[in-house]
């Protein structure tokens, strides 16, 4: 079996500038869209089927002074993986590597990965009757290569490669971030849930500050309905 292979970002490297999406974009040739600034200087509310990247923005103030945080919003490749589950034209699998990867021929854009998603990222594009999401460009791993948005990521603040490795860095840099950031917390373990996600993060504030499920799960109903 491959070795399982996961992404770490570390949102107290992140500086907003946004070349992961650009560099997601290009290498999966992603049609342009229409956007606005949404909420300060983030570009949308969210993912779309045709953005699979996308940095969200946090602003706050604390003793008069602005600071910006950020948070890097894709599909994060659970081991426990609601939408394999809820699919019923078994159009997604796990790669060797770990992604949760789609198979474009037999998705028929039903919707059941999008409902049941803890995360809510799979997104549906009616008109062509498919589901886009990140695929931590499995085929860009197949060839030796890492994805797009981490070759891009010149802070970085985005890491792939082996699981183990990545773990014991994000570990020391917790240790490091806690000395400016007091909340500071991994997310994403094995110990913690859905038997850990493949893109697991630093982030400097809690969960729930970020709009993140604190305990997500896959829903009881996924496990009988099929």
């Amino acid at each position: 079996m491959a070795e399982k292979l996961s992404m770490f970002v570390d949102m107290t490297l992140c500086v907003g500038c946004r070349g992961c999406q650009t560099a997601c974009k290009s290498w999966n040739q992603l049609p342009g869209e229409k956007t606005a600034y949404y909420q300060g200087l983030q570009t949308m509310a969210d993912t779309t089927p045709h953005t699979y990247n996308l940095i969200k923005f946090k602003e706050t103030e604390e003793n008069s002074k602005i600071e910006w945080f950020f948070f890097k919003r894709q599909c994060m490749h659970c081991t426990e993986a609601a939408c394999i589950k809820a699919c019923p034209e078994n159009a997604l699998s796990h790669s060797e590597t770990g992604a949760v990867v789609r198979d474009y021929d037999k998705c028929i854009g039903c919707g059941y990965c999008a409902r049941y998603c803890p995360f809510g990222i799979p997104k549906i594009d009616e008109g062509a009757q498919k589901m886009g999401k990140c695929t931590l460009c499995f085929d860009r791993v197949a060839e030796g290569l890492t994805p797009a948005c981490s070759k891009t990521c010149s802070p970085g603040a985005v890491q792939f490669g082996e699981r183990s490795q990545l773990l014991a860095k994000a570990r020391a840099r917790l240790e490091e971030a806690k000395q400016q950031y007091p909340e500071a917390n991994l997310y994403g373990l094995e110990e913690q849930f859905l038997g850990g996600t493949n893109v697991f993060y630093l982030l400097p504030k809690s969960p729930e500050f970020y709009d993140l499920p604190k305990q997500p799960a896959v829903p009881a109903i996924l496990t009988t309905w099929k």
